[in-house]
C-alpha cells in the first residue's frame, strides 16, 4: 500500500512535523516578524465532521468509489490545503472519490455522474494552488474522479524515443519506470514528487528546462481522453500541419472536457554529461540583461534560473545585495564544457563574476555538479522535503503565496516595477510589511518567466483569507495592468478565473464554449473552471 498523503501539509503524514518542531518555528518566525505567531492544535482524523454524503454509490462501482472521512477530506482541497486544512476547515467536501482502475470503470463511473447530472472533478496528485481541483461549491453531488490507480508505463517506442504511459502515474514512479530502460521524461516541476502526468497535461505544467523545452506541451506525442460524449484520441506523429493540432486543445484544458487516461510521450536518453556554474551580478538589473543574452544566443542551456538579491542572500548565502545566475546544461551524448564556457563568456561580458575553477564539468564520469557552493545551497532550498520549513508553519499566521507570468523584454523592466510596487503596498496594507523576492523560473529569447514569492504575519484579529486574497489580487491587478499573463504555469483553476477572463479574446472563450458544449452537453465537467458552462437544456 502506498504510504497515505498528509491531510494539512504538502507531503506524507510520515513528513508531518511534530508539535515540538511547529512551536520551536512558530517562535523563530515570531521574532523575525515582531508579532507572536501560535501552532494551533490541527485536528485529527476522528475528529473531523464532515457534510454527509449526497449520492449512493452504485453497486457495481462500489470496489473502485469511496466515501470515508479521509478521502473526502484529503481531495476537498489541492495543495491550497495549507490555508484550510490545519484548521478542521472542510465545508464542501466531494460526495464520493472514484478511483477507477480500469477504462472500462472509468467509462462506467462518468456514465453514472453523466446520467445523474453528477459534477466531476478530475484529480491527479492534488498540486494545485488554484482551486483547480476543489470541488465548485453550490453545484449539487460532486464525484472526484483519482487516476492514481492507472499508473503504469505500458509500452515504449525505443526507436521513435516514446512511451505509452498512463495519466495518473506520480512523477518519481513515472522515472523509476523509465530508468531501467536507459530513458527519462525528464519533466521536473517543482511539484514533481506530488504531481502526476495528467495533471501535467490538464495544466500545462512548466518543468526542469529554463530554456527551450519549458512546458509539458513539447514532450506531448499524442494524447486519450474520455468525454461524456465518448473518447477522444489523437493520432502518434511527430509533427503535423493539418488543421489546429487536436492535442492542444486537451493540452491545458483543466479537467473541463473530460478525463485524461494515458499519453504517447516523448521521452530521451537520461544524460551523462553536466557542466554548472552560478555566476553573480552587481545588481538585478544586471543580472536580468546578462540572462536576456544568454537566451538570445541560443544555447538552449537547460538550467537559466535568475535570483533576485533578497532571493540569492536567503537561499544562496550571497551577500552584499548581488543577484545570482545560475546556468546548468546536460547531454546524453556530448560534452557540455564548451557551452558552458560559452555562456559564462556573455555573462562576463554583461559584468558576471565567476571564477574559472566554479565551472564545474562532468564529463560522463559521474561526478557531481551543482551540489557545492551558492548553487548547491540554491538547490536544497528549492527542492522539497530537503531542508525546507515544510509544513511545519502550516497554519501559523502567515501570509504566505506565490505568483508567476510571463511578460516581454522590453515591457520588462517597467513591469517588474509596477508589481512589486503593488505588492508590496498590499502587503503593508494587510501585514504591516513583509518580504518579496523574484526568480527567473523559465526563460525564452522574447521575454522572461518571472515567479514572485512573498511572506508576511497577519494582522491581529484580521481575516487571514481576506487578507491572502487581497494580496493576490493586487498582485494579479498589477500583472494584467502592465500586460503580463495570468499564468505561466499554474494553471487558472478558480482563483485566476476573473483575470483569465479578461486575458483571453472573447471570440476565443466563445469557441472554447462550444468545443465544451459539444463533448459535454451536460456541464458536469469541473465547472467554473476556464468557462462557465451553459445552462442545462
Amino acid at each position: 500500500m502506498a504510504p497515505r498523503r498528509s491531510l494539512w501539509m504538502w507531503g506524507l503524514e510520515a513528513d508531518e512535523p511534530t508539535e515540538a518542531r511547529r512551536r520551536e518555528v512558530a517562535a523563530s518566525l515570531s521574532a523575525r516578524f515582531g508579532t507572536e505567531l501560535a501552532a494551533p492544535r490541527i485536528p485529527n482524523l476522528d475528529e473531523l465532521t464532515l457534510r454527509a454524503p449526497r449520492v449512493a454509490v452504485p453497486a457495481s462501482l462500489a470496489g473502485c468509489c469511496r466515501q470515508d472521512t479521509w478521502e473526502r477530506a484529503y481531495h476537498s482541497y489541492g495543495y491550497d490545503r495549507v490555508d484550510h486544512a490545519p484548521f478542521g476547515r472542510y465545508p464542501n467536501p466531494p460526495d464520493a472519490v472514484a478511483h477507477p482502475r480500469t477504462e472500462d470503470e472509468l467509462e462506467a463511473i462518468i456514465d453514472w455522474c453523466g446520467d445523474a447530472g453528477y459534477c466531476m472533478v478530475p484529480y491527479g496528485g492534488g498540486s494545485s494552488v488554484v482551486g483547480g481541483v476543489t470541488p465548485p461549491a453550490d453545484n449539487g453531488p460532486v464525484v472526484t474522479v483519482a487516476m492514481d490507480q492507472l499508473d503504469r508505463v505500458l509500452e515504449v517506442d525505443d526507436v521513435s524515443r516514446a512511451a505509452r504511459i498512463q495519466a495518473g502515474v506520480f512523477g518519481p514512479h513515472l522515472e523509476d519506470q523509465l530508468r531501467p530502460l536507459g530513458f527519462t521524461l525528464r519533466h521536473f516541476p517543482q511539484s514533481f514528487t506530488g504531481s502526476t502526468l495528467g495533471g501535467w497535461i490538464a495544466t500545462r505544467s512548466g518543468g526542469h528546462y529554463a530554456t527551450n523545452h519549458t512546458h509539458i506541451d513539447e514532450f506531448v506525442e499524442s494524447v486519450r481522453m474520455l468525454t461524456p460524449t465518448g473518447w477522444l484520441e489523437t493520432r502518434r506523429l511527430p509533427g503535423s500541419g493539418a488543421g489546429p493540432d487536436p492535442n492542444r486543445l486537451v493540452i491545458g484544458s483543466e479537467g473541463i472536457l473530460g478525463v485524461i487516461s494515458e499519453a504517447w510521450m516523448r521521452i530521451q536518453a537520461r544524460p551523462r554529461f553536466r557542466a554548472t556554474a552560478g555566476v553573480r551580478f552587481a545588481d538585478w538589473a544586471a543580472g536580468y540583461e546578462a540572462t536576456r543574452r544568454i537566451v538570445q544566443a541560443k544555447l538552449w542551456p537547460a538550467n537559466l534560473r535568475l535570483l533576485d538579491p533578497e532571493l540569492a542572500a536567503g537561499s544562496a548565502g550571497i551577500e552584499g545585495g548581488q543577484a545570482l545566475l545560475i546556468i546548468g546544461f546536460e547531454s546524453a551524448e556530448v560534452s557540455q564544457r564548451a557551452l558552458l564556457e560559452l555562456a559564462v563568456g556573455v555573462a562576463r561580458a554583461s559584468g558576471g563574476l565567476v571564477a574559472d575553477d566554479e565551472l564545474v564539468v562532468d564529463d560522463g564520469h559521474g561526478e557531481a555538479t551543482g551540489r557545492s557552493g551558492a548553487v548547491g545551497a540554491w538547490r536544497q532550498a528549492f527542492i522539497p522535503g530537503s531542508g525546507g520549513l515544510g509544513g511545519a508553519n502550516a497554519g501559523l499566521g502567515l501570509v504566505s503565496g506565490t505568483f508567476e507570468t510571463a511578460i516581454t523584454w522590453d515591457r520588462w523592466p517597467a513591469f517588474d516595477h509596477a508589481v512589486r510596487e503593488a505588492t508590496t503596498a498590499a502587503l503593508d496594507e494587510a501585514c504591516g510589511g513583509g518580504t518579496l523576492n523574484c526568480r527567473f523560473t523559465h526563460v525564452y529569447p522574447d521575454g522572461p518567466a518571472p515567479y514572485y514569492t512573498y511572506l508576511g504575519a497577519y494582522r491581529s484579529g484580521a481575516d487571514p483569507l481576506g487578507q491572502q486574497a487581497a494580496i493576490k489580487a493586487a498582485a494579479s491587478d498589477a500583472i494584467e495592468a502592465a500586460g503580463g499573463t495570468i499564468t505561466h504555469h499554474h494553471a487558472v483553476g478558480r482563483q485566476h478565473r476573473p483575470w483569465y477572463d479578461r486575458e483571453r479574446p472573447e471570440l476565443f472563450a466563445a469557441a472554447l464554449r462550444a468545443a465544451k458544449r459539444a463533448v459535454d452537453p451536460g456541464g458536469v465537467m469541473n465547472p467554473g473552471v476556464l468557462v462557465d458552462p451553459d445552462p442545462p437544456a
